[in-house]
């Protein structure tokens, strides 16, 4: 029985893959976190990283074994590689990202130029 939630291992993940895309970053790759679902992390490793041959060993002997490091030792990171074996469940625990909206001010112009 894992003892986190799909939210606390997202978080956690989210928090701590800042240094574990460092070695991807170094190839010209990145990472990006998908989603979780039962202690499974789901990412897509993107740039140059996304369709290299070796993207298998990178998921399992970089990111899953430092993320077990950090987060927790029965984690399994699964890379969104397009094989229907490796698929994101539709139920898998995502956030959505936050955007920030600025509001328009307007003016006295702007607020004329409604009525014409």
């Amino acid at each position: 029985m894992m003892p986190f939630s799909d939210e606390d291992i997202y978080i956690a993940v989210k928090n701590n893959l800042p240094k574990v895309s460092e070695y991807v970053h170094s190839h010209g790759g990145g990472i990006k976190l998908l989603g979780v679902k039962n202690a499974k992390v789901y990412i897509e490793l993107t740039g140059t990283c996304g369709g290299c041959s070796m993207s298998l060993m990178t998921t399992k002997m970089v990111v899953q074994k430092t993320l077990r490091e950090y987060i927790y030792p029965e984690l399994e990171v699964i890379n969104i590689d397009g094989t229907p074996e490796n698929e994101l469940p539709s139920d898998a625990y995502m956030q959505e990202e936050k955007v920030n909206v600025m509001r328009e001010k307007k003016g006295l112009i702007d607020k004329v130029k409604s009525f014409f």
